[in-house]
């Protein structure tokens, strides 16, 4: 959020329990029970909030140094493959919630939300 250029996907503020939800959100997508799907809604839930605010590569690009460097911040273990499993997920994530700039109703209706393995994205 100190990020000037980043913190601007926050300008219209966040939900009282965005750190929840998004914690929810990643547990699902990393494997973990689908607790985000049944509490809150699907993968075109989530496509549409974050759709509709055009390109924005560059902070997209910033917001995936700050997830590299809070990896830091949030203690966790510096493995490798731990790490680059992590930072790679970000990047896709933040590509994939990326994928609608023009408007929410581009998104498909029905979209499970994604899972990802140390491998990479789960078919």
């Amino acid at each position: 959020m100190a990020d000037p250029v980043v913190s601007h996907a926050f300008h219209h503020g966040v939900h009282p329990r965005h750190h929840e939800r998004l914690a929810a959100y990643w547990i699902e997508a990393l494997g973990g029970p689908r607790e985000y799907s049944r509490q809150y809604g699907n993968e075109s839930f989530v496509l549409r909030l974050h759709a509709g605010n055009g390109e924005h590569q560059e902070m997209d690009r910033l917001a995936n140094d700050c997830f590299v460097r809070a990896l830091d911040d949030a203690g966790i273990p510096d493995d490798h493959r731990l790490r680059a499993t992590l930072a790679a997920y970000f990047r896709w994530a933040t590509d994939n919630m990326s994928s609608y700039p023009e408007s929410a109703e581009d998104v498909p209706a029905g979209l499970a939300i994604p899972r990802w393995s140390w491998e990479g994205p789960v078919d």
